[in-house]
């Protein structure tokens, strides 16, 4: 694996993030200028959650028999057909159907079927002593770009001032760059050369040797997810803008600050990780965080309600490349894509529900409710990890 491919998977990287950076904000925004209650919002969040589950799940346990070049391409042409999708289409039921099967992502990360081919290939890049600094690489990128995108959602407020167009189409046209995105990230996968290896037969299932690990702690991701899905990025920025009345101007300044913290934290959980390991790192730093989250809704003012989320975003990634190190490192580099599938899978379905449930929540009460849920799920997913992990050691650990 050289150095341009890695480079390509990097820059795909961030072309995707800077799509999932406005469009989890201009998500809520947009079906509500479509005449969705908050409920509908929330149906529409979880069903782009589970269909990215299935897919991923499709793709990683089936990836062997592929080339992950391929399946890469076919990922990015979803994408592309999501943008023009959700552009041109306003009813709710054709919207919610586009939701499942495309590539929309409410939460601003990365939950979709292009991480377990990335990840694999990644891993394939570097040694073990060097794989978790190239997946904080991988996760700063993503993060950096993705903040980068939460300003972009801006840009429609600025079309409507200088160009004389109605919201409506403004909206529209930002979904249509999403689609000119992936278009441009198939540009990059397409110049990827074929790994040899891929095209070796495979005598064995996806998950052999590596089964119960994986599924343990693909048990523990969703866990934290299920709570992680209380608080998708699309569903916390309509909570704020119910209870604060928030501006899709400030809106996209907080989660541009928030992104800034937590791509650059993911380069201060390498330092940590090489001194404490790697699942002591993913505890002791989301910990805190998830408390963090349990006092938003308690927050006197805005101001206070910003500082503690900010605060919170310098903390609760660095689990993110630890997380993804980890995997990679405990199990067989054959195996590598399908464990990354499930135990990514296995979050973006226990995620799924949650939107549903804090659309409910919000549009009952005020009060944040699904933020107190969601932080008390995390902590519990916390203790459990430390518990079952605390003594399983990827290779560079065990000296």
């Amino acid at each position: 694996m050289n150095q341009e491919v890695l480079h390509r998977i990097l820059w795909a990287r961030a072309l995707r993030a800077f799509g999932d950076g406005y469009v989890s904000l201009l998500l809520p925004v947009y079906l509500t200028t479509l005449g969705m209650d908050p409920f509908q919002i929330g149906v529409i969040a979880t069903g782009t959650l589970l269909g990215s589950g299935v897919l991923t799940l499709l793709v990683g346990l089936h990836a062997w028999r592929f080339r992950y070049r391929t399946l890469l391409l076919l990922a990015a042409a979803l994408m592309a057909g999501t943008g023009v999708g959700f552009a041109s289409i306003t009813q709710f039921w054709p919207l919610l159907l586009i939701a499942v099967v495309g590539t929309i992502n409410p939460s601003s990360g990365d939950a979709s079927i292009f991480h377990p081919l990335e990840h694999a290939i990644l891993s394939k890049s570097v040694e073990d002593k060097r794989r978790t600094a190239a997946f904080a690489r991988y996760s700063l990128i993503g993060a950096l770009v993705a903040a980068l995108g939460s300003l972009a959602a801006g840009i429609p407020n600025v079309l409507v001032g200088s160009f004389a167009l109605d919201q409506h189409s403004a909206l529209q046209g930002m979904f249509l760059l999403y689609a000119l995105l992936g278009a441009a990230s198939a540009s990059l996968y397409r110049k990827i050369p074929v790994d040899r290896a891929e095209t070796m037969p495979v005598a064995h299932a996806p998950l052999k040797r590596s089964k119960r690990i994986v599924y343990t702690l693909a048990a523990l991701f969703s866990l934290d997810s299920f709570g992680s899905g209380f608080i998708v990025q699309s569903m916390l920025v309509l909570w704020l803008f119910e209870k604060y009345q928030l501006s899709m101007a400030l809106a996209g300044t907080i989660f541009f600050w928030t992104g800034v913290l937590t791509a650059f934290s993911y380069l201060v959980a390498v330092r940590i990780a090489d001194r404490i390991g790697l699942v002591k790192t993913m505890v002791f730093t989301h910990l805190p965080s998830s408390i963090l989250l349990i006092m938003v809704p308690f927050a006197p003012s805005l101001t206070w309600a910003i500082a503690l989320l900010l605060t919170r975003a310098a903390l609760s990634q660095m689990d993110v490349p630890t997380r993804s190190s980890y995997v990679m490192a405990i199990v067989p580099p054959e195996e590598r894509a399908a464990a990354a599938s499930i135990t990514a899978v296995s979050k973006t379905f226990a995620s799924a529900i949650g939107p549903l449930l804090a659309g409910y929540l919000f549009s009952i009460s005020s009060f944040g409710w699904p933020l107190v849920v969601g932080g008390i799920l995390k902590i519990i997913y916390d203790l459990l990890l430390l518990k079952m992990f605390g003594t399983i050691r990827p290779p560079e650990e065990q000296v």
